[in-house]
């Protein structure tokens, strides 16, 4: 393609958003910036720093603490995207764990780490030729991109993607489990005050609960030349 152009990938936890977003961009020869990866990887700091578990959550403390977190993609051409590091240390499969996932979106509502993280983005994609998916991309970070698709499925059908993919990292987890986190991060992300999740006017809507990966793709990509 010669005109490049970005494609903002939003939707629900677990809908497969980063899997067609990697797919896309290597296709394409774009770049691809998973955002949900850098708001993991602040979760992970403030776990690390004790600044987050199930009894409290010193917002201020992490607040401060911005300034000092470095994030960055490095390409691994072994797996063919970017892995997260966080001031300097490769954190990919560390970010990926249940308890991770347990206060990522309690994170992503503090609207100081947002507004660091959605420069950084906006930053990232000043060239186009970029695919990033998140929450907001399409609303907050690229309002005025190409292509802006939500992605959404069951509950449950996401719960079981997510539990498979877990237990595949050999990871101790009950399904149960996995689908309470869905259905919290659910709630957290479509009602915190900055930035909630929600279908741009202008997205188009892909419900992936039947859909196979293959099916997916070729849908995305027919929107993609239409453009």
């Amino acid at each position: 393609m010669k005109k490049k152009i970005t494609i903002a990938i939003d939707g629900f936890s677990s809908t497969g958003k980063s899997t067609i977003a990697k797919q896309l961009a290597k296709i394409l020869g774009y770049v691809y910036v998973d955002t949900g990866a850098m708001y993991r990887a602040v979760t992970l700091y403030a776990m690390q720093h004790h600044y987050i578990d199930g009894h409290h959550f010193d917002v201020r403390k992490l607040v401060d603490d911005l300034p000092k977190i470095n994030l960055n993609f490095i390409f691994n051409p072994e797996v063919g995207f970017g892995e997260m590091y966080l001031n300097d240390r490769n954190v990919e499969w560390e970010i990926r764990t249940i308890e991770v996932s347990n206060f990522v979106s309690k994170v992503a509502e503090i609207s100081e780490v947002r507004h660091k993280l959605v420069e950084q983005q906006q930053q990232m994609g000043r060239n186009k030729g970029i695919v990033m998916d998140g929450r907001d991309i399409g609303t907050v970070v690229f309002p005025d991109a190409e292509l802006k698709i939500f992605m959404t499925s069951s509950a449950d059908t996401r719960a079981k993607r997510r539990y498979e993919e877990l237990i595949d990292k050999g990871l101790e987890v009950t399904f149960d489990e996995v689908l309470k986190n869905v259905e919290q991060r659910d709630h957290i992300d479509t009602h915190r005050e900055d930035s909630p999740l929600r279908k741009a006017d202008d997205a188009i809507e892909i419900d992936n609960s039947h859909l196979s990966r293959e099916q997916q793709l070729e849908k995305v990509l027919a929107l993609v030349h239409q453009i």
